[in-house]
């Protein structure tokens, strides 16, 4: 069994930038760091910027100071650092508070509901990252966004396990309302879009080995980038409920490598571009219904795959139904 692969950690975001300033001479020998300096310069709060002050005083680059906290202290002690202190010099891009968490809260959510529903406890889920309760609030509302939680009729949130039923009926959304929006869509589309489509395609097909990351952007540009044309909004809100299966094949590509020689979905897509190319719109639309109908099989076996291969840890904002 394996563990699941985690986003970065808002700690170590800004330890890795402290890593490199101090190795570059930004911080010099003396200098004092705070908990508070570090949360302010990085927009995060103070739990993580502790924490990354914690990292740094064990890999030896900061020290107590005298009173409250901490002075950098000589760099000829490093350990893991070192790997970070050969990336270029960067900094932590300004966001809001509730985008700092989100993509980390995301990916555990997702990542457990192939293995059952679980509730979110949105008191708990802000003192685990040492935000307000508003922050977590924001992140549950874009949570339920992107279709990946609900609410109880009691008013608590939950995400649904992706179970058969739920992910047919996920599907059975999807090749309803996507081929109408595709339709709208095409009057719509850019000069070029449909050859860019097309060519990623095919460098795709021809590459020995393709990243999930990659397969997670070809899907983007199917479903999301192309279908974005629409220009009906309240349809494309629509759209993107059942598309938190999209979220979830970020997730699942990852683990799955192995379950196909070469993955499936790219003929089909090419299939739809084909159509459009030559303007046959309700061919393009049939080949989109064919192709969410046979992906809903294999979802469900990337699913099972995964549901046997990973030990999630515990998390205090999370309770399994």
């Amino acid at each position: 069994m394996q563990t699941i692969n985690r986003v970065p950690k808002l700690y170590r975001q800004a330890y890795d930038v402290l890593v490199r300033d101090i190795r570059s001479g930004a911080y010099q020998r003396g200098m004092r760091l705070s908990e508070t300096q570090i949360a302010e310069r990085f927009s995060i709060s103070r739990a993580p910027a502790r924490q990354a002050l914690y990292e740094l005083e064990r890999d030896g680059l900061v020290r107590k100071g005298e009173g409250r906290g901490y002075e950098v202290s000589d760099c000829d002690r490093l350990g893991h650092s070192q790997l970070v202190a050969e990336l270029p010099l960067a900094e932590v891009e300004p966001r809001s508070s509730w985008e700092l968490i989100y993509p980390e809260v995301e990916l555990e959510i997702v990542s457990r509901t192939a293995l059952a529903s679980w509730r979110i406890n949105e008191a708990v889920l802000a003192r685990h990252y040492g935000v307000s309760r508003t922050v977590a609030r924001d992140v549950v509302a874009r949570l339920q966004e992107r279709g990946i939680v609900r609410k109880e009729t009691s008013g608590r949130w939950f995400a649904p396990a992706l179970a058969a039923q739920h992910t047919e009926e996920l599907f059975e959304l999807r090749w309803v309302l996507e081929p109408l929006a595709l339709q709208k869509a095409v009057p719509h589309l850019p000069e070029g879009f449909l050859a860019t489509l097309r060519a990623n395609l095919e460098a795709a097909m021809a590459a020995r080995e393709v990243k999930s990351e990659q397969l997670d952007i070809l899907e983007q540009e199917m479903h999301v980038d192309l279908l974005g044309h629409c220009g009906n909004q309240a349809l494309l809100r629509a759209v993107s409920l059942p598309q938190s299966l999209l979220v979830a094949h970020h997730f699942l590509y990852r683990q799955t490598t192995h379950l196909f020689e070469t993955e499936p979905f790219l003929p089909e897509h090419l299939c739809i571009i084909s159509h459009l190319e030559r303007c046959d719109v309700p061919a393009a639309c049939e080949a989109l219904v064919h192709h969410l109908q046979v992906s809903r099989q294999r979802a469900m076996l990337r699913i099972e795959a995964v549901a046997n291969s990973i030990t999630p840890a515990a998390l205090p904002y999370l309770a399994q139904l």
